[in-house]
């Protein structure tokens, strides 16, 4: 067939079921259908040198901490994350650098190449395949399934030296579970997806457990027990290697300040079993950051015992120069603007944790737009304690996201605390930037889809609010 363009990729791709956009059911997550597409594209997931990164919180962040890691220990290194803030070609990267439109559209070529009836094909013998007699894989792949299969694509033709792969939902029925890594890797389990995932942590920590293969490595970052003991049991199980965090490696963790004139990064000093690391810089806000931080380290241990060359410097400078978007991201001073992604309790705790060992002290108004699917009401009794007002709105477009009346319900059941009804993001922001003063901290969380909708314009207004101090000064 002849090449896509870009814009017929993207029509393709965004046509499909988006999981991101609307729940799955437990029976809609399974992998048959990705290992036949992979199967029919040459299977390029079996010529990576992958690290596989799952975890309720922290994934993405870790992930990022060790793609720029091995970056600078001077390996061709992909990064596979989702879901994007911005732009779709986030989610694939190589060296920090997004799949460029041209090789997007050249291997999307590839992908609607594929026949729908794939069933003469055979899967391979490890894996056998089955599909429904009237299923057509083509029209019931998923827009992950796709992702994934893209970027397995692009880091196999690019011939990166490790891809290291985030989990997108899960980890036993991901679409990325179909590698084989040289580590896997389970930074943190807490309460999240649990229509999907189970409400307890064992369950979760089974499903996250799914990542681990026989024989191969483990590394994990989980604080939990009950959890804990199903991760050690799975190892136990699949004869893989297991390295904890706080039996196997610890940290300790110096607070950054961020001030009006300057920014003190906080640091971190990791112990294994086999040295003291030095103190080493974070580029990251938050002691979850710094837990983030002691996994990668351990999984570089893990990656330098399986015979890669990773020099302590490549370390300092991948934690020193890291950089993850939203995620207590620092965008404006005075007032102070701080855009994050905590969609659960979990990570509201760390969020409201670290504005109160880092930031000065003032009123605090929060922009506010979550799922349904979310602990919503734990979440306001998190944050609510810690803010003087909230501007509630939602995200577009999706399914998923909460009405602003919504919200209001559950934050009246939950928390004194008033509240703003906003029917879109940006006039929430518009709203809150107008009642805030300068002494004041503006911080914008609760999804993804909310930092990603935002960030762009929260920018821009920064980038002009800094050409006019600047045009004052020389005024002055």
């Amino acid at each position: 067939m002849s090449p896509v363009s870009y814009d017929e990729a993207l029509r393709f791709w965004y046509g499909r079921i988006n999981y991101e956009q609307r729940s799955p059911k437990p029976a809609d997550l399974k992998l048959d259908r990705m290992r036949l597409l992979l199967r029919l594209l040459g299977d390029p997931q079996e010529r990576l040198r992958v690290v596989h990164v799952a975890g309720s919180k922290g994934k993405g962040s870790t992930s990022a901490m060790l793609a720029t890691i091995l970056r600078e220990a001077g390996y061709r290194t992909g990064l596979f994350t989702s879901p994007h803030l911005c732009r779709v070609e986030e989610r694939i990267q190589i060296d920090g650098q997004p799949i460029s439109h041209d090789e997007l559209s050249s291997l999307m070529t590839d992908i609607i190449a594929v026949p729908g009836d794939s069933r003469p094909i055979a899967p391979s013998p490890r894996h056998p395949v089955t599909l429904s007699p009237d299923e057509d894989l083509k029209i019931s792949l998923t827009f992950f399934e796709i992702a994934t299969a893209l970027g397995f694509l692009h880091f196999a033709r690019r011939r990166v030296d490790v891809a290291v792969l985030e989990v997108g939902l899960g980890g036993r029925f991901d679409s990325t579970n179909v590698c084989r890594p040289v580590v896997s890797v389970i930074t943190s389990i807490s309460f999240d997806h649990t229509q999907q995932l189970g409400d307890r942590l064992g369950s979760i920590a089974m499903e996250k457990a799914g990542i681990i293969k026989p024989g191969r490595p483990a590394v994990s970052g989980v604080a939990a027990s009950e959890a804990r003991r199903v991760i050690e049991a799975t190892c136990r199980e699949r004869g893989s290697p297991l390295r904890q965090l706080g039996q196997d490696f610890q940290y300790s963790y110096e607070p950054g300040h961020i001030t009006e004139a300057s920014d003190c990064r906080p640091h971190v000093r990791v112990r294994t079993a086999s040295r003291t690391w030095p103190q080493m810089e974070l580029n990251l806000l938050g002691e979850h950051q710094a837990a983030n931080a002691a996994v990668a380290v351990a999984t570089i241990e893990q990656l330098q015992t399986e015979g890669m060359t990773i020099p302590d410097a490549a370390v300092a400078a991948g934690l020193a120069e890291v950089r993850w978007p939203a995620r207590l991201e620092v965008l404006g001073r005075r007032p102070f603007i701080v855009l994050d992604c905590a969609h659960n309790v979990a990570s509201a705790q760390a969020l409201v944790d670290t504005l109160e060992a880092s930031f000065p002290p003032g009123r605090r108004l929060l922009i506010f737009a979550v799922s349904t699917d979310k602990d919503i009401a734990g979440m306001f009794r998190v944050l609510a304690p810690q803010f003087e007002h909230v501007f509630l709105t939602r995200y577009q477009p999706s399914l998923r996201a909460a009405a602003p009346e919504q919200l209001a319900d559950i934050l009246r059941g939950t928390a004194d605390l008033p509240y703003t009804l906003c029917s879109t993001a940006a006039e929430a922001w518009h709203a809150a930037r107008t009642a805030a003063g300068p002494e004041d901290l503006l911080c914008v969380t609760g999804s993804v889809f909310l930092a990603g909708e935002l960030r762009p314009l929260l920018q821009k207004e920064e980038i002009a609010n800094c050409k006019l101090q600047i045009a004052n000064c020389k005024l002055a």
